[in-house]
């Protein structure tokens, strides 16, 4: 039985709760800690788990028996609460993104090597059957080659969102949408397609004079074979349509699913390749579907690894920091003006936070600062069976 402690007790943090009961042959919610006390009694009361509160992690972390902490607190928080979850010998999931800086995630890394425990970072829409099949599909080699991919993560927050106390400032949420929302298909979309080599960027803020951070931006990836990508990060989009798509040498494949492919006429005008569309469709359709999903499922593939020994898992911290330097590079590239090389390291302006704090534009100062909200039900985007937000 593994023992787990949740780590901040805000909206995702009921997320990770419903996964861990999910899984309750093989795991027990042991502890809870929030800076405000009375919220994690409350939120363990709701769950009714018999659990012990603290307003101070580290508390917790002295204690053995806790096998796995999950890290649900504020993005400039992670490094620190992760370095000493891992330094006290447990194992780690943290929300994305991974941390505030490049710089952060290495120092994660390293106390992840010395201490030979497991750091995952949040990927849950890997483990979602539409995103499992279109990596299976783009690894096949049906397909060939892609030479375009387009990402659209399409989101839409009103204007107090940026309210709460520690969003819309560089030095406590770490960016805008790019960073906390578009993360979600940065990370599928790496998995997917790989690092780039060259990176040009813009960003703005057009509906949010209460946020430091940017609320649009669109990047444009380099690869070396020759392919481009496309990513438009966004909390101003309404209707939430959320969506990657592939453009290969044989076909046109996305989440949510959608198949064409084309081959030339004589005159080198499409005619539609009905038969390579069949045998893509029964490759798909042939694919099982996961046993767990979402954060379930990552959760199930660590407890996997901590049971066989062997501490390999889909979204580790290496994974983790990939997703962060692309993210790093659009800020770079989008703040300067600049193409940005890949990969990144300690030379580049935005690896540490003090770098992205002296670099990063403000568009506006933060007017607003409420401790929560009434009502505080989140959505976490598309399933990638339809179009839109993922309700019915």
């Amino acid at each position: 039985m593994i023992r787990i402690a949740v780590i901040g007790v805000g909206g995702i943090a009921e997320t990770h709760l419903k996964a861990y009961i999910s899984l309750g042959d093989r795991c027990e919610i042991v502890a809870l800690s929030d800076i405000y006390p009375q919220k994690a009694q409350a939120l363990g009361e709701k769950y009714g788990l018999v659990c012990r509160v603290e307003s101070d992690y580290k508390e917790l972390l002295k204690s053995p028996d806790i096998d796995m902490v999950s890290i649900c607190t504020p993005p400039y928080t992670h490094a620190d609460i992760t370095i000493d979850a891992l330094e006290a010998g447990k194992h780690v999931l943290v929300e994305k993104p991974m941390a505030s800086s490049l710089e952060e995630c290495d120092r994660m890394l390293e106390a992840a090597r010395k201490s030979g425990k497991i750091l995952s970072v949040v990927g849950q829409n890997r483990f979602n059957d539409s995103i499992q099949k279109l990596k299976q599909v783009l690894d096949s080699g049906m397909l060939g080659k892609v030479v375009h991919a387009q990402i659209e993560s399409y989101w839409w927050r009103g204007y107090v969102y940026y309210d709460l106390w520690w969003r819309g400032t560089w030095e406590k949420e770490g960016g805008g949408c790019t960073l906390n929302h578009a993360v979600h298909h940065i990370d599928m979309f790496q998995w997917m397609m790989g690092m780039p080599e060259k990176v040009q960027a813009v960003m703005s803020n057009t509906s949010h004079d209460n946020a430091e951070v940017e609320d649009l931006s669109i990047a444009i990836l380099t690869y070396p074979n020759g392919a481009l990508g496309q990513i438009t990060s966004s909390v101003v989009h309404h209707g939430q349509e959320q969506q990657l798509i592939f453009q290969t040498e044989k076909a046109r494949v996305s989440a949510p699913w959608k198949l064409y492919a084309s081959l030339s006429k004589e005159n080198g005008f499409p005619v539609r390749n009905e038969e390579l569309e069949q045998q893509i469709e029964q490759f798909y359709q042939a694919i099982p579907e996961l046993a767990y999903r979402g954060h379930a499922g990552q959760i199930d593939n660590i407890f996997t690894a901590i049971g066989n020994g062997t501490h390999e898992v889909l979204v580790d911290g290496h994974e983790g920091r990939k997703t962060l330097e692309l993210i790093t590079a659009i800020y770079q590239a989008a703040s300067t003006g600049q193409t940005v090389s890949l990969p990144l390291g300690p030379d580049s302006l935005f690896y540490t936070r003090e770098g992205i704090l002296a670099s990063a534009p403000h568009y506006y100062e933060k007017k607003n600062s409420v401790t929560g909200f009434a009502q505080n039900a989140i959505t976490l985007g598309s399933d990638y069976t339809k179009s839109g937000d993922g309700r019915a």
